[in-house]
């Protein structure tokens, strides 16, 4: 299977999905409409080449990532305000630098308290053990499951809230759509709804990796001083997530048995963060992969079909 190297992510009430430099973003409003932007993306990293070099490009691609993210969010949960402001030309100038100004922090501040959550808490935790068990290794294992812990009480914590829900329902059409047309089917309704919520190339698998691949690297790096612990375990997350970003992508185009052995888990925890969605979300992510993605032409070169069925 070729990778459609299509992505996406779950908004309020609608899909983001993007395809090399174009996103679009289509949301169902509450007349019961749905609105489809398209838009290019402009990446947040100058410096091109950057978002290219293995092992460096999935630190830049993450960030870009979260600002395209916040923004469809933002956009998103605009249908949704309770009544619409009449701006001036000036005004709106200024309203746009303030919501920049904001998503940045949102940004600062979300990476941040991840840092705190996933990586400081744990270790501190961990280190209550030493009196108990002595050796560092054991310690870190136990850590490192400590954060994966963490990390699936948080999904199922936030999955008990209604908007979530929904939200993990438009995650689940996001990846059925990719999967129909991965496997070669017309994009229809019917097709993907047949198709599965579960896909390799998630970002819920790539926390996973992150997660995991954080224990093996921290087995490797011992250091004594338990503040230089804690500012290794910070300074190697930009290592751990190029890592991370190589195994996603390796795993997202490859039928090996050893890596889907390795994307067991990752695929496991997508069940708590995709939700079977209803036909009218399936509409939705429809909408927003035709509006960036040729799919027709991709399946008519992979696997034979009319490129006009």
């Amino acid at each position: 299977m070729k990778s459609s190297n299509i992505g996406g992510q779950a908004v309020l009430e609608g899909i983001m999905m993007r395809h090399k430099d174009e996103y679009a973003v289509a949301v169902r409003k509450p007349d019961g409409g749905i609105s489809v932007q398209k838009e290019q993306y402009h990446s947040v990293i100058k410096w091109k080449k950057l978002t290219k070099i293995p092992f460096v490009r999935g630190v830049f691609n993450f960030v870009d990532s979260m600002v395209l993210g916040i923004k469809t969010l933002t956009y998103s949960a605009s249908f949704y305000e309770e009544e619409e402001e009449v701006l001036t030309e000036k005004e709106a100038e200024k309203r746009e630098k303030q919501e920049s100004v904001i998503m940045a922090g949102t940004v600062v501040f979300s990476v941040l308290m991840a840092v705190a959550i996933f990586m400081v808490l744990p270790y501190v935790l961990s280190s209550f053990l030493k009196p108990f068990i002595q050796s560092y290794r054991m310690r870190t294992i136990i850590e490192g499951f400590v954060r994966i812990g963490i990390f699936i009480l948080y999904v199922l914590l936030i999955s008990r809230m209604k908007d979530i829900q929904r939200t993990f329902m438009y995650h689940g059409a996001e990846h059925k759509c990719i999967n129909c047309i991965e496997h070669g089917l017309p994009l229809t309704v019917e097709n993907v709804r047949v198709s599965s919520r579960l896909h390799k190339r998630c970002g819920t698998s790539f926390l996973f990796f992150v997660l995991a691949i954080s224990i093996v690297l921290l087995l490797v790096i011992h250091v004594e001083s338990p503040v230089m612990r804690v500012v290794v375990r910070i300074a190697l997350i930009p290592v751990i997530a190029g890592i991370s970003y190589e195994v996603l992508k390796v795993a997202g185009s490859s039928e090996n048995p050893v890596v889907n052995m390795l994307s067991k888990p990752g695929l496991a925890v997508q069940k708590l963060t995709t939700k079977e969605p209803d036909d009218s979300m399936i509409e939705v992510a429809i909408q927003a992969v035709e509006a960036v993605f040729d799919w027709r032409t991709y399946e008519a070169e992979n696997f034979n079909t009319a490129a006009d069925a």
